[in-house]
C-alpha cells in the first residue's frame, strides 16, 4: 500500500496528508471489496478530486492503475449481501450453525460522507445468569453510521472550539428489531435537549452508544454519561467529587512538583493559567454546593462513600458529573434517584448549565423547566423541536392536525377526480377530459396516512368492597434496634376512597411508614389496625428487579397465577399494554418501563382492594404515567403512593402526608404547598 501512496502523490501531486492517509486506509480496509476500478473510484474518487486540481478522467485513470497493480488478483465472482440491520460481526464465528445472515438495506451515502464500519456494543443490563443463552443477535445492540468529513477534520484537529455536535445518518438495531433508521442528531453547543418517546424505542441505547463511541463524535468533545453509581469505599464524599475531575487533580500535582524546580517557571506559568481557567481555588466550595443541593448535608459530605446506599451513590455520581462540566452531559432519568427537593434544585441548576445537555426524562415538569429543545423518537426517526416540553406538545399536536387535514383534503380531491374518470371513461365526447384528469391524478404527490402514537390505557380490576375502618396507625412510635428514632406518636388512617401521596426528603421515613402500613414492621409503641379482608397490592421497583428475566410475561403470569387459559392471560396483560410479541419476549429484552407494565399486570391479577405504590413512575414514559394516573383515579379501592412526580400526584391524590421531624403532617394546599415549602428552604 505504500506504493499506492507514492503513486497518488506522483500522479496528483497531493500534499494534504490527511486526505492521503485517509485514502490509503480506505483502500487497505477494502482490499477484498473492490471488484473493479469503478469501485475504487466510487470509494475515493470524490475526496481525491477535492485534494487536487486534476480532472475526473485523470482520477479514473489513476484508479485503473491502482486496481491493476494491487487489486486485480483479489477479484472474485462472489456476491455481496446487504443486511437489513447492523449485525454483531464479533459473534458470527460462535454461531455459524444457528445464525442465518439477514440483509441490510442498500443505502447511498451523501457525496460528502463516508460509511463507518459496523460497531458492536454489548449492553450493560443487570440481568440474572441464564441457564440457556439466547441467540447472540438478540443480546446486544449494533449500529452503523455515515460520518461527514467535517467530523473527521474536527477529530484530526483535536481541538474544541464550542462547535455543535453532528451525528448524521445512523442506524441502531437490537437483533432483528430496528430501533432507528437513517436518523440524524444535531446538538447545538450550550443548549439543553430532552429526549422523549415511548418505552422500548431506544432512548437509553442511543445515550449508551454516544457515550461509548459506537456513534462517532470528534474526540475533542468531552462526553460524560451518568449511568453507574460511585463505588463505595473509604473515600470521603467531598473528596470523591473532587477526585472525579482528573485533569484538575493532575494539574494540582504538577504544580506541587514544579514549585520545587526553579528552571521550569514557563511550564509552571502555563499550569497556573489552566488552573485559573478551571477556577481551582473555588473547587471545594463548588463541590460542596452541588452536594448540598443534591441532599448531602455538611456532616454527610465528610462521611465515607461506603456508608451510603446505591441510590445515594447514584446522586454522588450525578454530583461528580455536574462538578466536571463535560462538553456534553448525558443523563438518563436523573429524577428517578431524587426526592422533590433535590429535583427542584437540579432544575434550577441546569437552567444555567453552560455546556450541552442531552437527557432522557419522563418528568413533564422537569423537561418544561430545563429543556430548550425536544428530540422526539418516533417511527424510527429523531424529530427535533425548538422550545421546552409544553411547546413541543402544542407544536406537535398542531403539526399532526395540519398533516391530517392535508391528507384528508388530498384524499377527497383524488376521490372527486376518480369519480369523474369512472363516470366518463367510456364517453367519447369526454375522452380528452378523462385523459387530462388521469394525467392530473398521476402527477399529484402521494401523501401517506399520518402515523400517530397508539393510545395507552390501564384498567385495574377490583376486589372486595370493605367498610371502614380499613387501615390505621394509632399513636405509633417506631425506632430501629440501633436506636434510630423515626416516628413519634403518629396517627394516620385511610379508607376505600383515600387518594394519599406520601412526600418528604429521602431518609425522612417514607419507606418506613409504608412498611408499618403493610405490617412488614411492628410499631415500637402504638397499634396498626387493618381490615381482616384487606388485600393490599404493593408495588415497588425492587419487585420489578426481582422478576425472572428468563421468562416471558406470559410464562411468569402462568407461573404465579395458574389455572387460566392462554387467551385469558393475554387479556390480563393486554390491559397494561403488554400484548402481541411483547408478551412472548423474555423480560431481559424489555425496557425498564415495559417490565414495570408487566409488574402492574401481575399486581392486578391479585385483585386487590387497596394499592400502596412506591415510586411507580420510575422508567415509565409520559403517556404510561398519564394512563396510570387515570386508572388509579378510577380504581374503586384506596390508594397510597410514594412519588416525586408532581403530575401524577396532581392527577390522583387529594391528600398529602409530609414526613418530617418524626411526624406526619397533612398539607391542605396539596403538592403546590409542598413545593412552596421546599423552594423556601432552598431560598429560590
Amino acid at each position: 500500500m505504500d506504493a499506492i501512496g507514492d503513486l497518488i502523490v506522483k500522479q496528483l501531486s497531493i500534499t494534504d496528508h490527511f486526505i492521503l492517509d485517509y485514502v490509503v486506509n480506505v483502500l487497505k480496509s477494502g482490499v477484498d471489496d473492490f471488484q473493479n476500478s469503478q469501485d475504487i473510484f466510487d470509494a475515493v474518487g470524490e475526496i481525491l478530486l477535492e485534494g487536487t486540481s486534476k480532472d475526473s478522467s485523470t482520477i479514473e485513470r489513476l484508479c485503473d492503475q491502482i486496481y491493476n497493480s494491487a487489486f486485480s488478483s483479489n477479484s472474485t465472482n462472489s456476491t455481496v449481501q446487504r443486511l437489513d440491520a447492523p449485525i454483531q460481526m464479533s459473534l458470527l464465528n460462535n454461531n455459524k450453525e444457528e445464525v442465518t445472515p439477514v440483509s441490510i438495506w442498500m443505502k447511498k451515502s451523501n457525496e460528502n460522507t463516508l460509511i463507518q464500519d459496523v460497531t458492536v456494543v454489548p449492553t450493560k443490563e443487570n440481568k440474572k445468569e441464564k441457564s440457556s443463552k439466547p441467540s447472540s443477535f438478540e443480546s446486544a445492540p449494533a449500529t452503523s453510521q455515515s460520518v461527514s468529513r467535517r467530523n473527521m477534520k474536527a477529530d484530526n484537529n483535536n481541538k474544541f472550539n464550542n462547535t455543535d455536535i453532528h451525528i448524521d445518518d445512523f442506524d441502531i438495531s437490537f437483533g432483528s428489531n430496528v430501533l432507528l433508521r437513517q436518523a440524524t442528531l444535531h446538538l447545538a453547543f450550550g443548549r439543553k435537549y430532552g429526549l422523549v418517546g415511548r418505552n422500548g424505542i431506544g432512548k437509553t441505547t442511543l445515550l449508551k452508544m454516544i457515550s461509548d463511541g459506537s456513534l462517532r463524535i470528534p474526540s475533542c468533545f468531552k462526553i460524560l454519561h451518568v449511568e453507574q453509581e460511585v463505588i463505595g469505599d473509604d473515600t470521603l464524599v467531598i473528596d470523591s467529587v473532587l477526585k472525579s475531575h482528573s485533569r484538575l487533580q493532575f494539574l494540582l500535582k504538577e504544580q506541587e512538583r514544579l514549585q520545587n524546580i526553579s528552571d521550569d517557571s514557563g511550564q509552571l506559568a502555563e499550569i497556573y493559567n489552566e488552573l485559573q481557567e478551571l477556577d481551582a481555588d473555588s473547587a471545594k466550595s463548588r463541590a460542596a454546593y452541588i452536594l448540598n443541593g443534591l441532599g448531602f448535608n455538611a456532616d454527610e459530605q465528610n462521611r465515607a462513600t461506603k456508608e451510603f446506599s446505591g441510590g445515594w451513590r447514584m446522586r454522588l455520581a450525578l454530583a461528580s458529573a455536574l462538578f466536571m462540566q463535560p462538553d456534553l452531559l448525558l443523563l438518563d432519568e436523573p429524577t428517578n434517584m431524587l426526592d422533590l427537593k433535590a429535583i427542584i434544585w437540579l432544575q434550577k441548576y441546569l437552567q444555567n448549565w453552560p455546556k450541552s445537555l442531552l437527557t432522557v426524562s419522563h418528568d413533564r415538569n422537569f423537561l418544561s423547566t430545563v429543556a430548550t429543545d425536544i428530540v422526539y423518537v418516533f417511527n424510527k426517526k429523531l424529530e427535533s423541536y425548538r422550545g421546552n416540553f409544553e411547546n413541543f406538545v402544542k407544536t406537535r399536536n398542531e403539526r399532526t392536525k395540519n398533516q391530517i387535514r392535508e391528507y384528508e383534503a388530498q384524499k377527497a380531491y383524488r376521490e372527486h377526480i376518480q369519480v369523474f374518470i369512472d363516470r366518463f371513461r367510456y364517453n367519447a365526447n369526454r375522452a380528452s377530459q378523462v385523459q387530462s384528469k388521469i394525467k392530473l391524478l398521476e402527477k399529484l404527490p402521494e401523501i401517506e396516512p399520518v402515523e400517530q402514537e397508539s393510545t395507552v390505557s390501564f384498567r385495574f380490576q377490583f376486589g372486595e368492597k370493605l367498610s371502614a375502618p380499613i387501615l390505621q396507625l394509632k399513636d405509633v412510635t417506631f425506632s430501629y434496634e440501633n436506636g434510630g428514632s423515626i416516628f413519634d406518636n403518629i396517627d394516620v388512617c385511610a379508607d376505600m376512597e383515600s387518594r394519599i401521596a406520601i412526600v418528604g426528603e429521602n431518609g425522612a421515613g417514607k419507606t418506613t411508614l409504608v412498611k408499618l402500613l403493610l405490617a412488614e414492621l411492628d410499631p415500637t409503641n402504638g397499634l396498626r389496625v387493618g381490615h381482616r379482608n384487606l388485600k393490599i397490592g404493593y408495588f415497588t421497583q425492587h419487585h420489578v428487579d426481582q422478576l425472572d428475566l428468563n421468562l416471558s410475561a406470559l410464562e411468569i403470569s402462568a407461573e404465579r397465577f395458574p389455572g387460566y387459559k392462554t387467551e385469558e392471560y393475554r387479556a390480563m396483560l393486554g390491559r397494561f399494554g403488554v400484548s402481541g410479541d411483547l408478551a412472548l419476549r423474555p423480560l431481559s429484552q424489555l425496557s425498564g418501563g415495559q417490565k414495570s407494565r408487566v409488574a402492574f399486570a401481575l399486581l392486578d391479577m391479585m385483585r386487590p382492594n387497596f394499592f400502596i405504590l412506591d415510586e411507580p413512575t420510575n422508567h415509565l414514559d409520559m403517556e404510561t404515567i398519564e394512563a396510570l394516573g387515570i386508572a388509579l383515579k378510577k380504581f374503586a379501592g384506596g390508594v397510597i403512593i410514594v412519588a416525586h412526580d408532581e403530575e401524577l400526584i396532581k392527577t390522583v391524590c387529594n391528600e398529602i402526608w409530609l414526613c418530617k421531624n418524626k411526624k406526619i403532617r397533612r398539607l391542605d394546599g396539596g403538592v403546590k404547598e409542598y413545593r412552596r415549602i421546599l423552594e423556601s428552604e432552598l431560598q429560590l
